[in-house]
């Protein structure tokens, strides 16, 4: 299961807070609220990564994506960081 939590919403930044397993169905879950909060105005969109509890190969990919599209990952988990940057921890991904 996933939710996908608004933290902070303003004309130019969307925070999400989101928590549970990034896997199956919830990746495209989480495409389209990536998409909603950013289209279409250019808004700065970070997603508050904290609770995140697994994430599978194609989870992984979306948010490496997200993450080259600007979007802001902010508070991986230890093991997330590993996933996506080969260990480099910092609050910002």
């Amino acid at each position: 299961m996933l939710r996908i939590t608004v933290v902070e919403s303003s004309r130019s930044a969307v925070s999400l807070r989101v928590e549970g397993r990034i896997t199956g169905p919830w990746v495209e879950e989480l495409r389209t609220a990536c998409d909603v909060h950013t289209s279409p105005d250019e808004v700065q969109l970070s997603l508050e990564l904290a609770d995140v509890s697994f994430v599978d190969g194609p989870g992984i990919a979306l948010l490496k994506e997200l993450r080259t599209r600007g979007v802001g990952l902010l508070r991986a988990t230890p093991y997330l960081a590993e996933q996506l940057n080969g260990g480099a921890l910092s609050d910002q991904i």
